[in-house]
């Protein structure tokens, strides 16, 4: 049995996968038309977000069994149609669950204290102290939209700030304890200081987070996005953050990066962009929340684990 790999993943996967019997072929390099003609006598794939899974390729690769997808976000991958073709679908958001966690509450804890800002002043000589005058965690009201794998992990990092944690999550209930609160979305808007999202991108979620949205909250507040950059609308945030409803945004996704995610700047963008670029509100990283080295090698060994049991059920 065959599986081509088609981005760059850790070691672990391949001599994994390896050590499962599987014949592994990479292609990291190669144009995609020689790329699906490597994979049409393959059991799997393994990618990231090189390229979109859909029922063309599905059709171009009769022997497919499984895909591996090395991160957490499926919408690069019609679901739907693999079933059709009897392909199983792999994701990996155990494996990078803590790294997002620790990234989101680093680009907050980032912004409450204006460490961008404090650090370029003090390179350039300038030693402003009143003028970097941060805030504190402390009695805050965090909100958390979505309770899977990511969010989940961000309210444990929450532990010990001595924060009120409100979560709502439209497909989960009896999930509270003694960190978290499930609330209704109405009420999740009414009290939250800091609204991070957690939820993947799909046609429901797409602009969950509008003009109305915003409207709808009764504080001013901090926003979070380490999801997927097209569930929050960019008009919306920044006219928020120039009415003074947002009081400031941590961005690890962006509404106009593409699919593949690394080649955002290979195109016009907004002049909703350039205000992000260039205000003191705003945390800006390259879609890097899950990306951590602990994390990449996990990712790997999580999907080796689950093929493996695929493996073991369909001999």
């Amino acid at each position: 049995m065959k599986v081509l790999i088609a981005d760059t993943v850790h070691p672990f996967l391949r001599e994994g996968l390896q050590e499962l019997g599987f014949a592994v072929t990479e292609a990291f390099v190669e144009k995609e038309e020689a790329l699906f003609a490597k994979l049409k006598d393959c059991t799997g794939l393994i990618l990231r977000s090189r390229f979109p899974v859909d029922e063309q390729l599905l059709l171009n690769a009769p022997a497919l069994r499984f895909i591996g997808r090395v991160g957490a976000g499926m919408e690069n991958i019609d679901t739907a149609a693999a079933t059709r073709h009897g392909v199983r679908v792999f994701n990996a958001p155990e494996g990078n669950r803590n790294a997002v966690g620790e990234h989101a509450l680093g680009m907050l804890l980032m912004l409450f204290n204006n460490l961008k800002r404090a650090d370029a002043q003090v390179r350039q000589g300038k030693w402003l102290r009143e003028a970097n005058r941060g805030i504190e965690l402390e009695g805050k009201t965090v909100g958390l939209i979505g309770y899977g794998y990511m969010g989940s992990a961000f309210a444990e990092k929450l532990r010990g700030f001595d924060v009120e944690v409100l979560v709502y999550d439209k497909y989960k209930t009896g999930f509270g304890n003694d960190q978290v609160e499930e609330v209704s979305l109405e009420t999740l808007q009414r009290k939250a200081d800091i609204i991070s999202l957690h939820i993947p991108q799909t046609e429901e979620t797409t602009y969950l987070v509008d003009h109305a949205f915003l409207q709808n909250c009764a504080k001013p507040l901090y926003l979070i996005n380490t999801a997927r950059g097209k569930v929050l609308q960019t008009s919306a945030l920044v006219a928020g953050l120039r009415s003074g409803q947002v009081l400031g945004a941590c961005l690890d996704v962006l509404e106009y990066e593409k699919a593949s995610f690394e080649h955002m700047f290979e195109q016009d963008l907004p002049a909703d962009f350039h205000y992000l670029l260039h205000s003191d509100k705003v945390l800006l990283s390259p879609h890097i929340a899950g990306w951590t080295k602990e994390s990449n090698q996990k990712k790997a060994l999580t999907l080796i684990n689950k093929i493996e049991t695929w493996r073991d059920e369909t001999i």
